[in-house]
């Protein structure tokens, strides 16, 4: 890394989900051929390099703002990340881009209002839905839930949270084979009440437990609408303690106009 020249880059957080931010709107990284695979793996590395639960790269779109790239600590590139593109639209909104505005993704193009440190994310609509799975996990069968809500998550509900082996069940349900090949993302859900719910996640590139995910916390509220022990908007509390607001409409078992809100910051900026 040290042959090429140094990149500039942005630590933003939301809900304890941080990542690094580089912005190519303007394409001036192009010439370089740069590897963003290698770079997340260098410099996502927690207390060897910045640390982070992912690396964003902006780029300029032809039918948004702009385009975000998400890459997982591992190298690889997703198609979505909720708690990313909340911090990418507050860094576009400081940066002079809009407060309203559209994002490409892997996904889709979606939209985002920004309100100071507040920002509300218009999610894609979620498919893949598949209620009441029975999952084999060692000697143990799982109820389980599966929806896509820009990347697959598994929500699984619990009896007790702060006791629940969240890493360890989680891989297990991540490399599943009835998730193979890509795996998928885990949620554990407790705490239910009418409007308000707990969760945790396991994060499939991560390779961990992340103290929020985003499209995490919104696959959970939409399953417990579903499921029918929730009503929109759910209030759901992170591993890193804030709360994260969902909005959704059911019908049936079709589900629009998803948002998801929150507060995002920007940590710090410097060059690697």
């Amino acid at each position: 890394m040290n042959a090429r020249p140094k990149i500039c880059f942005i630590k933003a957080v939301a809900s304890g989900n941080d990542f690094i931010i580089i912005d190519n709107k303007n394409g001036e990284l192009n010439s370089q051929n740069l590897d963003y695979s290698k770079i997340a793996q260098d410099v996502c590395q927690r207390k060897l390099s910045i640390g982070a639960d992912g690396l964003l790269v902006l780029e300029g779109s032809n039918n948004a703002v702009f385009k975000m790239r998400i890459f997982n600590p591992d190298g690889s590139e997703v198609d979505m990340c909720g708690n990313g593109l909340r911090c990418s639209a507050l860094y576009a909104s400081v940066s002079g881009w809009g407060d309203n505005l559209t994002i490409e993704t892997g996904a889709g193009i979606l939209s985002a209002a920004c309100n100071a440190d507040t920002v509300k994310l218009k999610m894609s609509d979620p498919k893949d839905i598949k209620l009441d799975i029975n999952l084999g996990v060692d000697s143990l069968i799982l109820k389980v839930h599966h929806i896509n809500t820009g990347v697959p998550h598994v929500v699984h509900l619990v009896e007790d949270l702060e006791k629940y082996d969240v890493v360890g069940i989680g891989l297990k349900i991540r490399e599943h084979k009835v998730f193979a090949p890509a795996g998928t993302n885990v949620d554990f859900v407790s705490d239910i009440e009418s409007s308000y719910a707990r969760v945790r996640t396991y994060e499939r590139g991560v390779e961990d437990e992340t103290l929020a995910c985003g499209t995490g916390i919104t696959a959970s509220a939409v399953i417990l609408g579903l499921l029918k022990h929730v009503t929109s908007p759910v209030t759901l509390r992170t591993e890193s303690g804030e709360k994260v607001i969902v909005y959704f409409k059911i019908d049936g078992r079709k589900v629009t106009d998803v948002y998801l809100e929150g507060k995002a910051r920007i940590v710090c900026e410097g060059k690697f």
